[in-house]
């Protein structure tokens, strides 16, 4: 069976093209039929107005950038003997993150006050501290039950790798500088960043072309293939999309942020553990 991984990534990302496309076509014609009735309220917190045509060139290559780097983890994933992790390499990793992140603020930053862009002053703060652990739980349960419901036995079958290139790391390396470095990457590094790019920019602009909805399943496509893992690809949309529902509910970066961060640095403890013996490996099985 060929690399399925690949052709899922290709399959989700075309997915969300195809979505947001269509989208974009139908709610932006130009010659749309009259309607005499009230225009419609806005729904969530997370504003649209700053966003204009120019920025679907950056949907276009942020995404562009995402589903190169997808496919290619996806087709070092299908070697027999893949090359360890290093320390150049996560270092890399984190500067391009940064990178994607800093035009996304570059883009705006001439538009609009990163205060207000990203909702930084939200008031309600504190919240987050029973929001985050709320959705962590529920997707920890969500998980759960896709496992009961024989999700993984389905990979396995497929002959899709189960365990995610991350999980793998803190399993195997004997780098403790490796360790370190990808334990601060998935829980400082990526959840700033990614909510940065894919919650603060990529998803209004989607939003504001394609409608909430629709915007909403292609981000969290986009999250979740950007990953390269097939095991992770359900996992992460569903995830995604509690990402975007947070923001949208709050109104506030700092909400997705707390999450993401949540989320990722409770993976990273418990694989520390399982690596040095406080958790058997059989508990995660």
């Amino acid at each position: 069976m060929g690399n399925i991984t690949l052709l899922s990534m290709n399959v989700v990302y075309g997915l969300a093209v195809i979505l947001f496309i269509s989208a974009v076509i139908l709610l932006k014609l130009p010659f749309k039929i009259a309607d005499s009735s009230p225009p419609r309220l806005p729904f969530g917190k997370v504003a649209v107005w700053p966003y204009q045509w120019s920025d679907l060139f950056g949907v276009l290559g942020i995404g562009g950038f995402f589903y190169i780097a997808a496919i290619g983890m996806a087709m070092i994933a299908e070697e027999s003997v893949a090359r360890p992790m290093t320390v150049p390499d996560l270092i890399a990793g984190i500067a391009v993150q940064f990178f994607l992140a800093t035009v996304a603020v570059v883009i705006m930053v001439r538009r609009i006050r990163p205060v207000a862009w990203l909702g930084l002053a939200w008031k309600q703060w504190p919240f987050v501290f029973l929001l985050a652990p709320a959705v962590v739980v529920s997707m920890w349960t969500v998980f759960a039950i896709l496992y009961e419901l024989g999700y993984m036995e389905l990979l396995q079958r497929m002959g899709v790798e189960q365990v995610q290139e991350t999980v793998a790391l803190f399993q195997e390396s004997d780098d403790i500088a490796v360790i370190v470095l990808m334990a601060f990457t998935a829980s400082v590094v990526a959840p700033i960043c990614e909510e940065i790019v894919f919650r603060g920019y990529l998803y209004p602009v989607m939003k504001k072309f394609s409608g909430l909805w629709i915007a909403a399943l292609c981000n969290a496509l986009i999250f979740s293939a950007a990953h390269g893992n097939m095991s992770a690809l359900l996992p992460l949309f569903i995830f995604g999309l509690a990402l975007v529902a947070l923001y949208e509910y709050t109104g506030s970066i700092w909400a997705p942020i707390a999450t993401h961060f949540l989320f990722n640095s409770a993976t990273v403890c418990i694989q520390l553990m399982v690596r040095f013996g406080y958790i058997p490996e059989a508990a995660l099985q």
